[in-house]
């Protein structure tokens, strides 16, 4: 495009030219003139046209390289870019299924324990079972508190003398003495009581039930497991559902009143274990006193005998001071008959006889300290 701009500027200046030279000169120099003109302008034309063609190449080759160049630039980023994104994608996705393989596990644990909750329903439905499920959770607490070995400390399905079975019988240590504890579920009409499906009025008429049982099961551990001279004054009734004891203590205090004028200790799991805990620590000081004071016996006994010891060794001590001391008087009498045998080896008769009066003045004195 720009070249044919070019061509008719030209022209039009040659154009401009021919009428410049035709006012001035002839018509023969107006044909040589224009003759020669168009011969340089094509000549000129043909040399722009090569130029300008090798510039453009030129110019083209260059824009192409420098294109080639940030199209090769974009495409690594592009493919770094893509790179990058792919990883991040592909853990994404890998988390992604791991979660989803941890969700369908929980799914399956919690269709499990659906399963064992329907089953533990079923379960406790029944009085009988109900009844047994309390006194496994007793037995556990007990074992968790005493041990399994039990040691005297407790009795499971123990007879009393008028005939009931307690489902323990606690030995504690003075002033509590023996103590029964009773696993007691009241249970379907505290479900009815706590169900929001039903009437006001219904749940209100479950309420007094549930109170009624409650009462029910307080007089008979007071009736039958309070006996005097065999057991304390007092029974323990367990709860084995946190639930139930936590709404009577929260919103019947008659029924704790209640308990409290029968000398029934009303108990839940978590306060069970606590009690007994403390019954465990205090046997235990128990019988570290007992043994505490056995050793306190036996060393008052060792005080004793450490005492006819050093009498003993005080007179042995003065025996042989009474020894060393004869020793040494030996000794000298030893020396004194050396020394006569010489007195008489050299026939020194005065020397002798001096010397035997002091001797036997020695002589005396020895035998005394000896007598």
């Amino acid at each position: 495009m720009l070249e044919y701009i070019i061509i008719g500027l030209l022209s039009l200046i040659i154009i401009l030219l021919i009428i410049l030279i035709i006012r001035n000169n002839g018509s023969r120099d107006i044909v040589e003139r224009i003759g020669k003109l168009d011969t340089s302008v094509v000549k000129e034309i043909g040399d722009f046209k090569l130029n300008f063609s090798k510039d453009l190449r030129n110019d083209f080759e260059s824009l192409v390289e420098k294109i080639e160049y940030r199209l090769n630039l974009i495409n690594e980023k592009v493919n770094s870019q893509l790179s990058e994104n792919f990883e991040k994608s592909n853990k994404t996705f890998m988390n992604v299924l791991e979660r989803l393989n941890k969700i369908d596990e929980a799914q399956k644990k919690i269709d499990g324990l659906n399963s064992e909750i329907v089953s533990l329903q079923s379960v406790l439905t029944d009085k009988k079972t109900r009844g047994t499920f309390g006194e496994v959770n007793l037995e556990y607490i007990l074992n968790n508190a005493f041990g399994s070995s039990k040691n005297g400390i407790y009795e499971t399905q123990h007879k009393m003398s008028n005939g009931a079975v307690a489902d323990c019988l606690l030995y504690a240590p003075s002033p509590l003495g023996t103590i029964a504890i009773d696993s007691k579920f009241p249970l379907e009409n505290y479900q009815r009581m706590v169900d929001k499906n039903r009437t006001k009025m219904e749940r209100e008429l479950f309420e007094k039930n549930f109170v009624n049982d409650v009462k029910k099961h307080i007089n008979a551990i007071a009736d039958k497991y309070i006996i005097p001279g065999e057991t304390s004054n007092e029974a323990i009734m367990f709860l084995p559902a946190e639930a139930i004891f936590a709404e009577i203590n929260a919103y019947h205090a008659e029924l704790l009143n209640y308990a409290y004028q029968r000398k029934v200790w009303i108990t839940g799991p978590t306060t069970l274990i606590s009690t007994l805990s403390i019954i465990s620590m205090i046997l235990k000081n128990i019988e570290r006193d007992k043994y505490a004071k056995v050793i306190h016996e036996e060393l008052d006994k060792l005080g004793v005998e450490f005492g006819r010891y050093k009498d003993r060794w005080d007179k042995l001590s003065r025996n042989v001071k009474i020894v060393n001391q004869s020793l040494d008087e030996l000794h000298t009498t030893t020396e004194k008959i050396t020394k006569r045998f010489q007195s008489i080896k050299n026939v020194k008769i005065q020397e002798l006889e001096t010397e035997n009066e002091l001797d036997i003045k020695e002589d005396d004195n020895i035998d005394n300290i000896l007598d």
